[in-house]
């Protein structure tokens, strides 16, 4: 714990691109590959219905993920700030908390989605022809809920002294298994999507083990016990509000995904099979961006709860340009391998051709999708959450919603295809604006 203090305090910003950043974008990767493996082995069927129904239950996937967030994210920079004020009792409150409240919020959700599965999958876009994958896939995503939440929440707390790696091993462990299993399941058993979620839950409880280890044997100030668990508000609501912008951010996403495809089932199955493909191209570039800013996250944090704020600012602007030249080189790359990319998931011309388009729609605005992310990182991490939860309501939701179905009557399909390059502008835009605002007051205070 003391060295992790001191790297956050006083390591040089190319050591914390190593011992924070890296690991961070490596989770990303991690993601990354844990969301295409399913994508993957269902797209060797070749049956666009079977991919369009996978595509179809990520907004489920991700509302689980926006829990986790609420907690996880919430609760990691609650931890990071009180490490950088020493308020060290603080931290066995605020943890068992988050345990507590991810087993919850995940039982909860279990119950809720196997009572209406159906009815969900019917919402989120499911046709005739993809219902029946669809709640297959569901049904077990819903009964590893709790599981998926704990993961999620302590993926994101342990991070918050800078133990990046500890968390890259959790992540990488439960998408080894998830890539292992995902062949095994779906084509050697023939379990189709049903494997695929099997695959997916089976990897979370590895990562959750391994999380649980970690969190007894190293982390002493850390706590499970239900007796440190505070339902206060000086320890409730800091962790719900610097939690809410990602994860309002990540179940906004959610909500306008299941939206978009509701439009994009109107032109058929195949356009939605397209999304989902050419949608991993930009998940690509925007995870790695994220990972960037989320690894400098606690170095934010600490900085700001110790009062360095040059240090802070200096770390925020070398965070911005490495978000800008990742996001650069990755755009590049994706745009010119665009045919290869989608073939690599199916092989259908028409899901190949469209697929193509899409890409190159989202690709307008990877290069600076990071600034977008830091804006959010920023604000969040030195406790403006109010401002924090305003940005990132834009881009998945107060623009995003409007944009969708005003674009989709002007120009139809390809205005639905151009509606995320179009927020995305927008919204880093007015992110920026609110972050030059609050630095600048916290220059004053």
């Amino acid at each position: 714990m003391k060295n992790n203090e001191e790297l956050l305090q006083k390591a040089a910003f190319p050591k914390l691109i190593l011992h924070l950043c890296i690991p961070t974008i490596v989770i990303m990767l991690v993601m990354v590959l844990y969301n295409m493996a399913d994508t993957y082995f269902i797209g060797k069927t070749n049956d666009p219905c079977k991919i369009a129904a996978v595509s179809l239950c990520g907004p489920i996937f991700s509302i689980l993920s926006g829990l986790g967030t609420l907690l996880g994210s919430g609760g990691c920079t609650v931890i990071s700030l009180s490490l950088g004020q020493k308020h060290y009792d603080r931290i066995k409150a605020v943890t068992s908390l988050c345990f507590y409240g991810a087993l919850a919020l995940g039982f909860l959700f279990l119950i809720a989605a196997n009572l209406n599965i159906t009815a969900i999958a019917r919402l989120i876009g499911s046709d005739q022809d993809t219902v029946a994958y669809t709640a297959s896939y569901l049904r077990i995503i819903a009964c590893g809920a709790p599981v998926i939440l704990f993961t999620n929440v302590f993926a994101n707390l342990i991070r918050a002294d800078g133990a990046a790696k500890q968390s890259m091993m959790a992540n990488g462990l439960g998408t080894i298994v998830n890539i292992v299993l995902d062949p095994v399941l779906i084509m050697g058993l023939h379990l189709g999507v049903a494997g695929a979620a099997i695959a997916t839950v089976a990897g979370n409880v590895v990562s959750a083990v391994y999380l649980l280890y970690y969190v007894l044997r190293k982390q002493k100030l850390f706590s499970l016990r239900p007796g440190d668990v505070s339902l206060t508000k000086d320890t409730v609501l800091p962790v719900l509000t610097l939690g809410m912008p990602l994860a309002c951010s990540t179940i906004l996403m959610s909500c306008s995904t299941m939206l978009m495809n509701n439009v994009l089932v109107s032109y058929g199955s195949v356009t939605v099979a397209a999304n989902g493909v050419a949608g991993k191209a930009g998940m690509l570039i925007s995870m790695l961006q994220m990972g960037i800013c989320m690894g400098m996250q606690p170095a934010i944090s600490y900085n700001c709860g110790a009062g360095a704020y040059k240090r802070m600012r200096g770390i925020v602007k070398h965070t911005g340009i490495l978000t800008v030249a990742t996001g650069t080189l990755l755009t590049c790359i994706c745009f010119l391998c665009r045919q290869q990319f989608v073939t690599a998931f199916i092989d259908h011309a028409e899901v190949i051709a469209l697929g193509q388009k899409m890409i190159v729609a989202s690709m307008l605005i990877g290069p600076f999708y990071g600034l977008y992310q830091l804006s959010t990182t920023f604000l969040q991490a030195t406790g403006k959450a109010g401002f924090a939860t305003v940005v990132s309501l834009l881009d998945k939701g107060a623009v995003f919603i409007p944009m969708l179905y005003l674009l989709n009557a002007l120009f139809g399909l390809d205005g639905v295809i151009y509606t995320a390059a179009v927020t995305d502008m927008i919204s880093i835009l007015v992110g920026g604006a609110l972050c030059l605002y609050w630095n600048k007051k916290l220059g004053e205070s």
